[in-house]
């Protein structure tokens, strides 16, 4: 409710002081839309997590779980003035986030392992913080449609409280993942398509940056299994997508439209269709990253997981190829 009622005060701020996204041809809405809803979303989901902390529902975070906290807060602040004046430089985007994410694993619940001890410390330490990095900036990259963000906090966000439900992660986890997706459908109201507000980097950035503690603290409780599979779809198009640019020789932070969803909606589908199925295909993962760590081999979800991102992913190519080919036709 917090997260509905400052998103509705936010997009009248912003509003009132020309903070908008106006499309051009990479965009994929047709007039401007306020930008920097996220300042909203992040901003409750801080306060709820900090308050869940102190009040001790989130004891197995750990002491050092406010350097999490205040890693998310200062990228927010490096988000907002990017979205409020724009041109920060690339390379200092990334070093803060660098060292957001380079202070953020001391404060991941017990040793921070999440390998649990197969290769050494360091070593595991690092493969983390890369893996952090990536996600923060994918989950920045997807922020493409309307309502996708929003589908995908709160895909994580109740996978985690379920498998904490569940005992297949602490306990404490399970509030931190109910805030994350009660903040993001809070957000969804207002970002449904059509959108009236959109997230902006001062969102998405810091949003994955919460969200990628979150999957590494299941993945360092022994649920690593869960912890690939619940942001799996994220994780498939984004890759694909930009290693594929890259081998292209392409700018990879460079706004573009050829993400796997991308496609189908320049191809005609609607941000609604398109935003509900990914919806539908991330409940299938939240059920298998149940599975997983309810009996199932860890390998059995893994290859239903994935023979699920290949279906969607094929399905998205061939939607997008017919419509192609049909416009080609009527032309």
């Amino acid at each position: 409710m917090a997260a509905t009622v400052l998103t509705g005060l936010a997009r009248a701020l912003l509003r009132y002081h020309g903070i908008v996204d106006r499309p051009n041809e990479r965009s994929s809405h047709r007039v401007a839309v306020p930008r920097g809803g996220g300042i909203a979303v992040i901003g409750v989901l801080l306060a709820a997590w900090l308050a869940l902390w102190l009040a001790g529902a989130c004891a197995s975070c750990g002491a050092l779980f406010w350097i999490a906290l205040a890693g998310a807060l200062g990228l927010a602040a490096l988000s907002w003035l990017d979205d409020v004046r724009g041109g920060l430089s690339v390379f200092l985007r990334l070093a803060v986030q660098v060292l957001a994410v380079g202070a953020g694993i001391v404060s991941l619940p017990g040793d921070g392992l999440i390998l649990q001890g197969t290769v050494p410390a360091i070593v595991d330490h690092a493969l983390a913080a890369a893996a952090w990095l990536w996600f923060v900036n994918l989950f920045n990259f997807m922020d493409g449609i309307d309502g996708l963000s929003g589908v995908e906090g709160a895909s994580l966000g109740l996978g985690a409280f379920l498998l904490a439900l569940l005992g297949a992660a602490p306990a404490g986890l399970g509030p931190l993942g109910l805030a994350l997706a009660g903040v993001s459908l809070g957000f969804l109201l207002w970002n449904w398509h059509p959108a009236r507000i959109f997230l902006g980097d001062v969102g998405s950035v810091p949003l994955g940056y919460l969200a990628g503690w979150l999957m590494l603290a299941l993945a360092a409780a022994g649920a690593w299994q869960a912890a690939l599979l619940l942001p799996a779809y994220y994780l498939a198009d984004a890759t694909i997508t930009l290693v594929g640019r890259l081998l292209r020789g392409r700018r990879v932070w460079q706004a573009h439209r050829e993400h796997f969803y991308q496609r189908v909606v320049v191809a005609g589908w609607s941000h609604q269709r398109t935003a509900a199925l990914i919806a539908g295909h991330n409940l299938l993962l939240v059920g298998l990253a149940v599975a997983s760590q309810q009996g199932w081999a860890a390998a059995t979800a893994a290859l239903a997981a994935g023979a699920l991102l290949v279906a969607t992913l094929l399905w998205y190519l061939h939607a997008a190829a017919r419509a192609s080919c049909g416009a080609s036709t009527s032309a």
